[in-house]
């Protein structure tokens, strides 16, 4: 059974840093897309940054530059550093995952979800 469960989100300034961690469990890493996404209030989910089982990285547009997603190959977590964050990245952060992927920043093609982590952003 796959399990995902993201932690690390809090609060903070604007200009400020976060990390955030996601342990998984029942896949393997080796064969399975993974990514982080965020839904702000009203907003759709968005794809933040994926990374492919060859461990190539994709990020989003209004990230690139300031986030970095990584993992091992074979071991967990997965991790999202985040740089330079401003109100706009305020929202809830998942990590997902799917077997094999065309694009690891697409919310539709990831399968399974972890609850979630609230990151604010205050000005």
């Amino acid at each position: 059974q796959v399990q995902l469960v993201e932690s690390g989100g809090g609060s903070v300034q604007a200009g400020g840093s976060l990390r955030l961690s996601c342990a998984a469990s029942g896949f393997s890493f080796s064969t399975h897309c993974m990514g982080w996404f965020r839904q702000a209030p009203g907003k759709e989910r968005e794809g933040v940054a994926g990374i492919d089982s060859n461990l190539s990285v994709r990020y989003g547009d209004s990230v690139q530059g300031r986030f970095t997603i990584s993992k091992d190959a074979a071991k967990n977590p997965l991790y999202l550093e985040m740089n330079g964050l401003s109100p706009e990245d305020t929202g809830m952060y998942y990590c997902a995952a799917v077997h094999g992927c065309w694009n690891a920043l697409r919310v539709s093609e990831f399968m399974h979800w972890g609850q979630g982590t609230q990151v604010t952003v205050s000005s």
